[in-house]
């Protein structure tokens, strides 16, 4: 005889709590279907500011209404209504908000939600959820969206300084192999720390702040990241050594496309979960090129370039849009994803935040990696000098290293690349 359904234990509910930016709600949220499609209750707690763009920009009541018991909360991240929440602003997030305003908020929703949370799984940038799940005895998994290697250089830095590797001494030591961190001795310089381990001042409070939220993760019951054995296996045996239970679950939007096509019928890119209004009409253009003629163009979503960078200043967009419409299309916002699946690209032009990196990875598509901030640097290192699908061009600020390294990707060492990006694909 069947088992009476209303017999049954509920199924357990997890609260899937992001650090409030693009790209750390980008692949929470498809852990959280992940786990919805293993028929877990979620809750995914959203700051209201987020939460909103959300809503405005996406269909996301219709998309998750098919999962029983699926709910979105949301929370204040602190900050006033008419902050910019552009550049670097989440640093005043944690120098305002959150020991004041987020985690008392945190504590009350836990306190008060029904059913009670039986797992928490956080960002593992907000170390304060840590500290409300012992304090309420929740269980709490920890999620690193950045990358297996800079996760392990951040926990590391307390042991380059010991050694006196830090700090650096001026750009005549930027390409000093660093031998302190097992694993990636052979291949770590200077130039390939975190953009913040470039101060002169060993105490700044950016390279304590990112030391303080990454050494709290053995405190977690355990650590999730998203990347796959066959990427990062050496790395993630060395975390191992700090974070016993350690799953290596990604690379996400892949897992999360395969399972909803194989129950839905349907690819997750038919799904967008951005802060930004998407333009999809640049498929359009796209669709009417030749296979691998097209170099795709994107820095992210706090990504701010100088006027030295840009080098033409304002005016070269405009120029661009005037002069180029048959060979170029500018979008404020594209479907990375589609965009990167598509046949008539042939290389990514891009700053390497992790996400952008495995959606190229998984794409087969070749990189020119211009990194920004925090493990862009270190990405950019990996994907030229480890795997060899890119070039690395941090550091540069010259048009002629542009156009050389553009040739080299999609001309000169056109087939090199190809076949190299295809063979990571597999």
């Amino acid at each position: 005889m069947e088992k009476d359904r209303s017999s049954q234990a509920p199924p357990p509910h997890v609260l899937v709590f992001p650090f409030p930016l693009q790209g750390h709600i980008n692949s929470m949220i498809k852990l959280a279907e992940l786990l919805a499609l293993a028929s877990f209750k979620l809750t995914f707690l959203n700051s209201h500011y987020n939460h909103e763009r959300l809503v405005k920009f996406n269909n996301i009541a219709a998309h998750f209404e098919r999962y029983q018991g699926f709910e979105f909360k949301t929370i204040t991240d602190g900050l006033s209504l008419d902050h910019p929440r552009s550049g670097n602003w989440f640093l005043d997030m944690y120098k305002e908000a959150m020991e004041l305003k987020m985690k008392p908020g945190l504590r009350e929703m836990l306190e008060n939600i029904s059913p009670l949370v039986d797992c928490i799984i956080a960002d593992g940038f907000l170390g304060f959820a840590l500290d409300v799940a012992k304090e309420l005895e929740i269980p709490i998994i920890y999620f690193r969206t950045s990358s297996p290697c800079s996760f392990w250089v951040y926990y590391s830095i307390p042991d380059i300084i010991q050694a006196g590797e830090l700090p650096i001494k001026g750009s005549e030591d930027m390409n000093r192999l660093l031998t302190t961190v097992p694993g990636i001795e052979t291949y770590l310089r200077c130039r390939d720390l975190p953009s913040f381990c470039r101060e002169t001042d060993i105490e700044d409070s950016i390279i304590k702040l990112y030391v303080k939220q990454t050494r709290k993760s053995p405190q977690a019951d355990a650590l999730i990241l998203n990347t796959a054995e066959e990427l990062d296996g050496p790395i993630l045996s060395q975390i191992s050594t700090k974070c016993p239970r350690v799953y290596a679950i990604g690379p996400l939007h892949a897992q999360l496309n395969t399972r909803l096509k194989a129950k839905h019928g349907e690819s997750y890119d038919h799904f967008s979960n951005t802060l930004w209004e998407v333009d999809k009409s640049c498929i359009f253009w796209v669709d009417k090129q030749p296979n691998r003629s097209v170099i795709y163009v994107s820095f992210g979503s706090i990504t701010s370039t100088s006027r030295e960078q840009l080098m033409e200043g304002e005016d070269v967009v405009v120029e661009l849009m005037e002069k180029s419409k048959d060979q170029g299309y500018i979008a404020n916002w594209a479907p990375q994803e589609a965009v990167l699946n598509h046949p008539a690209i042939g290389g990514f032009f891009t700053h390497n935040v992790w996400n952008s990196t495995l959606e190229s990875i998984v794409a087969g598509v070749p990189m020119i990696c211009w990194p920004y901030f925090a493990d862009q640097q270190l990405n950019s290192r990996v994907v030229s000098e480890v795997w060899k699908i890119g070039l690395d061009m941090k550091d540069v600020c010259d048009r002629k290293i542009v156009e050389k390294m553009v040739n080299d990707v999609m001309v000169d060492q056109k087939e090199e690349f190809v076949q190299s990006a295809a063979e990571m694909a597999k």
